[in-house]
């Protein structure tokens, strides 16, 4: 992202099916990056809960409820953009 953007390197877009898992999964985001010393700078969209967006300075977490995912399309707005294989980290 940061070739593309020049603000952000890595963006990660994930989707939940109600509030409730939108909120848990922005929650357990902070946490295990918090874990890692690292704590966003903002974080807004808690309050609706359908599309939550955690800003950490060099990366952003956007996660969704599946429509609004569907109607913001990034994953198609970004689309040239590199992606990048996820694994789980074994410390986690």
């Amino acid at each position: 992202m940061g070739d593309l953007l020049g603000i952000v390197d890595i963006f990660v877009i994930g989707s939940g099916t109600s509030k409730r898992q939108v909120r848990t999964m922005i929650e357990e985001v902070n946490l295990r990056l918090g874990r890692r010393g690292r704590k966003p700078l903002r974080t807004e969209g808690l309050d609706t809960g359908e599309w939550v967006l955690a800003d950490y300075g060099d990366l952003v977490v956007h996660i969704f409820q599946t429509g609004a995912r569907d109607f913001y399309a990034l994953d198609r707005l970004w689309g040239d953009a590199p992606r990048l294989q996820w694994a789980p980290d074994p410390r986690d």
